[in-house]
Formats: C-alpha cells, sequence, structure tokens
C-alpha cells in the first residue's frame, strides 16, 4: 500500500470527503493539519503550488484536491493508484 499524506483543515468540507474516500477504502494516511499554523501551511503551498485544502499525495505523486481524487475514483484509477 503506498504511503499516503493529506494536508487538511477541521473546517473544511473537501478535507471531510478526501478522508471519508480513503478510510472508505481502509487507506491509512498522514494527516497534516493546517489549522493555525502559517508555516505548515507555506510548507504545504511550496510543495503543492496551490494554497486550497486538502492537497493529497499516494507516495510521491501529488495527486491535488479532493475533486482529483474523486476524478481518479470514477475513472477507475485511484485502487491502482493506491497499491504501488
Amino acid at each position: 500500500m503506498a504511503d499516503v499524506l493529506i494536508y487538511s483543515s477541521d473546517w473544511c468540507p473537501y478535507c471531510i470527503r478526501a478522508k471519508q474516500l480513503l478510510t472508505s477504502k481502509n487507506v491509512a494516511f498522514e494527516e497534516i493539519k493546517v489549522d493555525g499554523k502559517p508555516q505548515v501551511r507555506k510548507e504545504m503551498v511550496e510543495k503543492a503550488g496551490r494554497t486550497s485544502v486538502p492537497q493529497i499525495w499516494v507516495g510521491s505523486l501529488h495527486v491535488g484536491g479532493c475533486d482529483d481524487l474523486f476524478a481518479l475514483e470514477r475513472a477507475g484509477k485511484l485502487d491502482a493508484l493506491l497499491q504501488n
């Protein structure tokens, strides 16, 4: 199973949806919360090139946000990506 990393915020509905999808697939993930942590958010922006949460990585691949994760699921590509 690939390592999954998600930068998130407690109040973000997209973060909650992305985590629910991963949890429904029994995928363990490391969560880094950016709430009230400008340095952590800055680190996320530098890595992802995006300011919104969630930002999700599967292994070394930056998947993107919640919509990107669900697009992989709809295309039938998420499970294979998670297995790498």
